[in-house]
């Protein structure tokens, strides 16, 4: 209470410390007052002044949003994005916002001999180790970067907190640990955003939604970590004492080592096998017999075979047609970013990171191959830009074909990657080479997938020689499609051109003959199976965790 010689206002900080209710009592003497405010009168300290005055003060101030990034580049965008220009120690401040950041994970579970000082020691006796509850500490040299959110979220004039981490399970779960680790129970709403662009983050601002709305995917990544420690505690100390040496099991890990073991077994024990053909040669067409295993009864068909006459028994035409490629999820991202350029998983990851922060691609963690149909318009303008940068502008001119592209039925958090509209100002150029090429790839899986399809028609010829069948196949084009697209970028990467059924055949006719069949015999082997590539096991692995 703060008394002059007419008024005495009483606070009321009941309901919440930074929301007072204030009411005012008149009086004509201080004789009058009531004895309860004598002696708050006489009670009274400065700091108990000064803090009523404050609150005071306070409540003709509008209360701001924290909205709380993952990373410090993050938060610098969504700040710029919103008018939040001025820069502060430890976060951007303006238009009515404080944007702040994490700097990853800055809590983590408990390590086993934080319940309990036996835990210390690794002991047979002691497993399994349950904990429960689960208890969470800071990060070792995040402790500065906490202690400032936590400052912030205790600021009273911040009445909501906007989780802007990643729009996914980890940004989920490295939000709601810092939030529960602060002791915060203000209301908190999530900027759920597939794009860094400057539009992307506005429209996402204005759409926020509750926090509670994403609470089972806290649930999951929260269950997917405590299945992490469970396993990789328990498991790596039981298999560790019973062998009397440090053996790392995890839930993740040693299914995939397995794995591994299990490919690498057959790839060692692998017996190859011989076996011959016969080529025949006809008009520069090269025609391949059956397999032989027996190489005396390979050279005695050749013998038959040789200057005997030919006959094309059948001749068939089937049109085909191909249709234009998905888009890329991170997964096929990954497996064709190894095939082409030999980037492990993780390279491929960080480079796609790299390209969503720097706005140009949208977010790469999706199991999405597909666009929803309100981005059908925006997608548009993004394949005609794409169109314009070498080496695509030299493609035969095409109008995109959306409709294979939009399926909201198989969108679920996020959409398929492809580039923003970011990329009519971007200087590809100058972008890192892994980044340039990862950018330009997801580039030309777009322009693919708005192709027309790939037509040809599949031509297969059999022969008769020696009374021994032989058989060649070739293909007759009548539409590109979508494969000149590819046939472009895989010349600009000096790569061969994808694997087809054959070349263009002559024109042979059934019942054709010809005389002094060619006819040599090749030697093969069986092969064994290909080791598994960084690509496959994350695939496999990591990818396909429960």
């Amino acid at each position: 209470m703060i008394c002059n010689s007419f008024h005495v206002v009483a606070i009321n900080l009941n309901i919440a410390p930074w929301e007072p209710s204030i009411d005012i009592f008149s009086f004509d003497d201080k004789k009058n007052f009531p004895d309860k405010i004598h002696i708050a009168l006489h009670l009274i300290t400065f700091f108990e002044l000064y803090t009523i005055l404050l609150l005071i003060a306070m409540k003709g101030v509008a209360y701001l949003k924290l909205i709380i990034a993952e990373k410090p580049s993050v938060a610098k965008s969504i700040a710029s994005a919103l008018g939040a220009s001025s820069r502060a120690d430890g976060f951007y401040e303006g238009n009515g916002l404080l944007v702040s950041w994490c700097v990853g994970h800055l809590v983590s579970p408990m390590d086993a001999g934080g319940y309990d000082e036996n835990f210390k020691k690794w002991r047979y006796d002691d497993l399994p180790i349950l904990p429960e509850p689960f208890r969470y500490v800071l990060a070792p040299g995040k402790e500065d970067a906490f202690e400032n959110l936590r400052a912030l979220m205790d600021r009273p004039d911040v009445d909501t907190i906007v989780n802007a981490c990643d729009a996914g399970r980890e940004g989920e779960l490295i939000f709601r640990l810092v939030y529960e680790m602060a002791g915060c129970r203000k209301p908190v709403l999530r900027l759920w955003i597939s794009s860094m662009e400057d539009s992307a983050i506005r429209e996402g601002f204005s759409e926020l939604r509750p926090g509670t709305d994403y609470e089972a995917l806290y649930q999951s990544a929260l269950c997917r970590q405590k299945a992490d420690w469970l396993v990789g505690i328990n498991a790596t100390r039981l298999f560790s004492v019973l062998y009397h040496r440090t053996l790392n099991v995890g839930r993740v890990q040693t299914p995939t080592l397995a794995m591994l073991a299990e490919r690498d077994a057959k790839i060692t024990l692998f017996h190859k096998e011989k076996y011959h053909l016969l080529r025949l040669t006809l008009d520069g067409t090269e025609a391949v017999s059956e397999k032989f295993t027996d190489p005396t009864e390979a050279e005695q068909a050749a013998v038959m075979c040789k200057g005997a006459a030919v006959t094309c028994t059948s001749v068939t035409k089937e049109q085909k047609k191909e249709q234009p490629p998905k888009l890329y999820d991170l997964t096929t991202l990954q497996r064709e970013a190894n095939r082409l350029f030999g980037y492990t998983a993780k390279q491929t990851l960080d480079y796609a990171q790299s390209l969503y922060e720097k706005k140009l691609l949208t977010y790469p963690r999706t199991d999405s191959r597909y666009l929803t149909s309100d981005m059908a318009e925006t997608a548009s303008c993004v394949i005609h830009l794409a169109a314009k940068l070498p080496p695509f502008d030299s493609c035969t001119d095409f109008f995109p074909l959306m409709e294979a592209m939009i399926s909201d039925k198989d969108v679920s958090d996020h959409h398929a990657i492809i580039p923003t509209m970011e990329i009519e100002k971007a200087d590809i150029k100058g972008l890192p080479l892994g980044e340039r090429n990862l950018f330009l790839l997801v580039c030309c899986k777009l322009l693919c997938a708005s192709a027309e399809p790939y037509v040809y028609e599949a031509v297969t010829v059999t022969f008769d020689c020696g009374g021994h069948s032989f058989t060649t196949k070739g293909k007759c084009i009548l539409s590109e499609g979508w494969r000149e697209i590819d046939r472009i970028f895989r010349a600009f990467l000096k790569e061969k051109p994808a694997d087809g059924d054959g070349g263009t055949l002559p024109d042979f006719t059934e019942g054709q003959t010809f005389d002094g069949a060619e006819v040599s015999v090749t030697e093969h082997f069986t092969q064994p199976p290909k080791p598994y590539t960084d690509v496959i096991c994350y695939e496999r692995g990591i990818r396909n965790r429960p």
